[in-house]
């Protein structure tokens, strides 16, 4: 996965969500070892600092763990991996939807073009 992140936002959310995302699409699954704060932080082109602090929030969630001396590892927790996969298109749906009511549309409209691109 590439790491593109947006340098006007802060960037510990970013990484934590990049990284949920990557669990919610199954590219990392429940056991899997993560790639080393050092080659996240090379990747990100963030320090490595923002990473550690990155993943010690994700790690307090229940999303990850560590091993010391071993790395960090994706919670085996089948449920909080379920949950972040939840959650993470709970947030884009609502996202979606906001945007649809700014423009003017109602919950009927919004309907018919999730329907629309459902079926194409």
């Amino acid at each position: 996965m590439e790491w593109v992140l947006d340098k006007k936002r802060p960037l510990c959310p970013q990484i934590c969500e990049q990284l949920c995302i990557m669990i919610a699409r199954d590219d990392l699954k429940p056991g899997d070892r993560l790639m080393s704060v050092r080659d996240v932080a090379l990747m990100a082109q963030v320090t490595p600092n923002t990473v550690q602090k990155s993943f010690e929030q994700l790690e307090q969630e229940g999303v990850i763990y560590s091993r010391r001396g071993a790395g960090w590892y994706v919670s085996e927790n089948q449920e909080i991996a379920q949950k972040v996969r939840d959650d993470y298109i709970r947030s884009k749906t609502e996202e979606y939807i906001n945007n649809m009511v700014v423009l003017g549309l109602s919950g009927d409209e919004i309907e018919k073009y999730v329907k629309e691109f459902i079926h194409e």
